[in-house]
């Protein structure tokens, strides 16, 4: 329940005997920041681009009887799409709810799911969840009866999403009692918190394999993909793509298929020796396009960061002033840390960084130390590195994780290590750590003088 006001679009759609239904997506927007809109869903991520005065109209092929969502820089709304339905809609980004405005068939859906989100967004995730027991459940009650009231009082026209939204309210409930069990620790700042013996049960009888649901209900998609985590962790202490495959597999969903394949496409890493494997069965099960070139992009990279080819380039500045790339140290063995000032673990290596600069002073390696900290920070980590006598090359990437250099090599966390042959060559993409004795033994086997 994101405190956020939301944007509706219109939509005219005409019947069709396949699958698909064709769409007329049309209406006036105005005051958006950038002139466009987007509207998203299963299968479909589609710009249009809003003519001068913010009119639009553009024929979609798409699915319909589910909810997909609209979206501006600013706004974001669920917006139902029946066979039926002949919606239009005048608004103002700026100020959406005032100008809000529906008509045509289908309008009766979709202003429910305006009022509803009104209720909804009431009160954040953050501010429920740091509640305590007795004023969480209060205040859930309270949402769902004002949503049954709202439910009860609207005459749908459209029997299908009647039916689904009555299913979908009961998510609403089961999904904030579930993550409050989860997260009232962190976000009300409770150590070993747990519920008390008179907290309701949470329903184990909702179908996590539902197609239909997981198109309609958000609501749905999280419980789903929290409880299929939750189950994953039950049986295996790690998350790991290893574990995640057969119980993916083991799914009929389609659209749960693709969405956990979609939050698992980081995988096809350097830190997974079996990438290769990964990428093909990820690639085996998803039927989204975009899902498969994400996946494909990853595995290329991957695949560049292989022993004996070449590395990405960087190009930073020096704390010591004037600005250092890859070229100016050729001809000798290079060590990269990848670093922050305000990463915990990155500053526990750097003791057993020195100690191991010292070790190899005046051979032919150098020791690279490239931070992501953020422009605006410069000050803050030229001090640090003066402060605790780094030594080495101290150098401070460009545009913090978004750096080239950081991309090409898709870190995923920090501190991460490579080494490099004096051509700058790759030996390692993930070098051992300082605190790693498989460091020393690598440097060793390398006969650097």
């Amino acid at each position: 329940m994101k405190k956020t006001f939301f944007l509706l679009l219109i939509v005219i759609l005409y019947s069709f005997t396949t699958s698909e239904d064709t769409i007329i997506v049309s209406g006036k927007i105005t005051n958006t920041e950038d002139g466009i809109i987007k509207i998203k869903g299963e299968l479909l991520d589609k710009e249009i681009k809003l003519k001068p005065d913010g009119s639009f109209s553009e024929n979609l092929a798409l699915e319909s009887g589910r909810i997909y969502k609209i979206e501006t820089t600013k706004n974001s709304i669920p917006i139902y799409l029946s066979k039926d339905s002949k919606l239009i809609i005048n608004a103002d980004d700026a100020n959406l709810t005032s100008s809000l405005k529906f008509t045509g068939k289908g309008n009766i859906e979709n202003q429910y799911l305006a009022k509803k989100q009104l209720i909804t967004s009431a009160i954040t995730d953050q501010e429920l969840y740091k509640l305590n027991e007795n004023d969480f459940l209060k205040k859930l009650q309270e949402i769902k009866n004002s949503v049954n009231i709202l439910y009860l009082k609207t005459k749908f026209n459209d029997l299908n999403f009647k039916e689904k939204e009555a299913r979908n309210i009961h998510y609403l409930e089961q999904k904030h009692l579930l993550f409050y069990k989860k997260y009232h620790y962190y976000y009300g700042n409770v150590n070993g918190f747990t519920v008390s013996e008179k907290y309701p049960k949470i329903d184990e009888t909702i179908d996590l394999d539902n197609n239909s649901d997981f198109l309609f209900s958000s609501e749905y998609q999280e419980i789903v993909l929290s409880k299929f985590y939750e189950n994953v962790e039950s049986d295996s202490p790690t998350l790991s793509a290893k574990n995640v495959i057969p119980k993916i597999k083991a799914l009929k969903s389609q659209s749960i298929k693709n969405r956990l394949i979609e939050n698992s496409t980081n995988d096809i890493s350097m830190e997974n020796q079996d990438y290769d494997k990964i990428y093909q069965e990820f690639s085996s099960l998803t039927n989204d396009p975009v899902i498969k070139q994400t996946l494909t992009k990853n595995y290329n990279a991957t695949n560049a960061l292989q022993l004996g080819n070449p590395s990405p380039k960087f190009d930073y500045e020096n704390q010591k002033g004037g600005k250092i790339a890859l070229e100016n140290l050729k001809g000798k063995y290079i060590y990269i840390d990848l670093w922050a000032t305000w990463c915990g673990p990155c500053l526990e290596q750097i003791p057993f960084l020195q100690k191991i600069e010292e070790q190899y002073k005046g051979k032919n390696i150098e020791f690279v130390s490239i931070s992501i900290d953020a422009a605006k920070d410069r000050g803050k980590w030229s001090k640090f590195v003066t402060e605790k006598q780094l030594g080495g090359i101290q150098l401070l990437a460009e545009n913090e994780w978004e750096s080239k250099f950081i991309r090409d090599y898709n870190v995923q966390g920090i501190p991460t290590f490579i080494l490099l042959d004096p051509n700058g060559n790759i030996i390692s993409a993930r070098a051992p750590t300082p605190s790693d004795p498989k460091l020393i033994e690598l440097l060793n086997s390398l006969k650097i003088q």
